[in-house]
């Protein structure tokens, strides 16, 4: 500044003038030098990082590049320029140093923040982060780092220590308890379901007081994000979770096995014990050879123990078209290639009803993909329903329609009037 007054006091100038002249001079040429300084932190500087960044091994360079951090930081190169350049004025020194001072804070706090960003997108990159998510921790680290960043903000431009500002914060308590209620909920809720292994990314749940039924696609602070079957988006608040019931269905997506719970009706006036001809039929088929002659084996065996007059099939022990049909059911998903034999695999009756009898398979795909089990299962109930006939039985339905038009056309029907 005084190199320039003596430059200007050559020229005849009056001294206000020069000092006015030498003020913008020395705007001017600070401005350069920062827009200058800022350029070569920019073009020069940040591109030799970026560089170097694309050139390394590991992926989390691209996250650091992605994110700015780099570039945000370089913008306290033309801010530190301005500060240490205030006692030039010596009038408004405290001002600019203190507005330089506040650009410098919010800076880092911009800074810091896509820090935290960058270190949830490097621990998202790897497989532990499904099972143990932390985007409700970086969110809370974030809140922090407002608030902290808000103060000395705020300290910075009143000029009074942050500590005075904090203290007067333990008055209004209970507002920012009001306030941040959802938050601290779900940081209650985020770390007991991180804790307990309660859910994860990936993890299809069902919530159906909130209409969820889904993938979760992401766990934040205050909510769980679920992405229906329907595409759907449904948003679930972290702390309902612990709250409420709902249901998971990742053990069964980890055992590789789908169940397939359904019963075909029979209509209960089709079942009647085997005739001869009937098991020789069933003797021609693969799946009760074997089941067929040692059954009767066994019965003549027991019949001819206890003395059974086999006159009357009421008398001893028989073969029922239901009981041979429910082996053949079970012997058929023995053999399906589609079908885990290393679960649960039953064909059991249930209480017969209005409906007629239930036989109810209850057995496991060994493929959890959602199409692949509704054909595997279709295609288990077309086979049932059309092999029934072979063994003498009908599945139950009501009658449609169509019934009562062939029952009115039958000649039976027309001779009963």
């Amino acid at each position: 500044m005084d190199f320039i007054k003596k430059q200007l006091d050559g020229t005849g100038m009056s001294e206000q003038t020069i000092g006015i002249l030498s003020n913008i001079i020395m705007v001017i040429f600070i401005a350069v030098v920062s827009i200058l300084a800022n350029y070569i932190a920019k073009r020069i500087v940040l591109k030799t990082i970026h560089h170097i960044v694309n050139n390394n091994r590991y992926k989390w360079g691209h996250i650091i590049v992605e994110k700015k951090l780099f570039h945000k930081l370089s913008h306290l190169v033309p801010a530190i320029i301005i500060y240490y350049s205030a006692y030039v004025f010596p009038s408004y020194q405290a001002l600019i140093e203190k507005a330089a001072l506040t650009y410098m804070i919010v800076i880092m706090i911009t800074v810091f923040n896509a820090l935290l960003n960058v270190f949830d997108d490097i621990y998202r990159s790897y497989e532990v982060s499904k099972i143990r998510p932390i985007k409700g921790y970086i969110q809370v680290a974030k809140i922090i780092l407002f608030i902290i960043g808000g103060i000395i903000v705020i300290s910075s431009l009143i000029g009074q220590n942050p500590l005075i500002i904090l203290s007067g914060l333990g008055a209004l308590s209970a507002v920012l308890m009001l306030v941040f209620k959802d938050s601290i909920l779900g940081l209650v809720a985020g770390v007991q379901l991180s804790s307990n292994d309660m859910v994860r990314v990936g993890d299809w749940i069902e919530m159906p007081k909130y209409n969820a039924d889904g993938d979760v696609i992401d766990i934040t602070l205050n909510t769980v994000k679920v992405m229906n079957f329907d595409k759907t988006i449904t948003m679930i608040p972290s702390y309902a979770l612990i709250s409420d019931s709902f249901r998971n269905w990742r053990g069964m997506q980890v055992s590789g096995g789908r169940r397939i719970k359904r019963s075909v009706y029979i209509d209960t006036s089709s079942i009647t014990f085997c005739t001869e001809e009937m098991i020789k039929e069933f003797q021609k088929i693969h799946y009760l050879t074997d089941y067929v002659d040692t059954k009767l084996s066994e019965i003549n065996e027991y019949n001819m123990e206890h003395q059974i007059n086999t006159e009357s099939k009421v008398n001893g022990r028989q073969l029922t078209n239901v009981g041979v049909f429910r082996e053949y059911i079970h012997q058929y998903l023995r053999n399906h290639p589609k079908i885990h034999q290393d679960m649960t695999l039953i064909v059991r009756q249930l209480a017969p009803g209005d409906n007629g009898l239930p036989l109810e398979i209850y057995a496991f795909s060994n493929d959890i993909t959602w199409a692949v089990y509704e054909a595997v299962q279709a295609d288990i109930f077309d086979h049932i329903f059309a092999v029934a006939p072979t063994f003498g039985l009908r599945a139950f339905q009501n009658p449609t329609g169509h019934d009562i038009v062939q029952l009115k056309e039958s000649p039976q029907f027309s001779r009963g009037y």
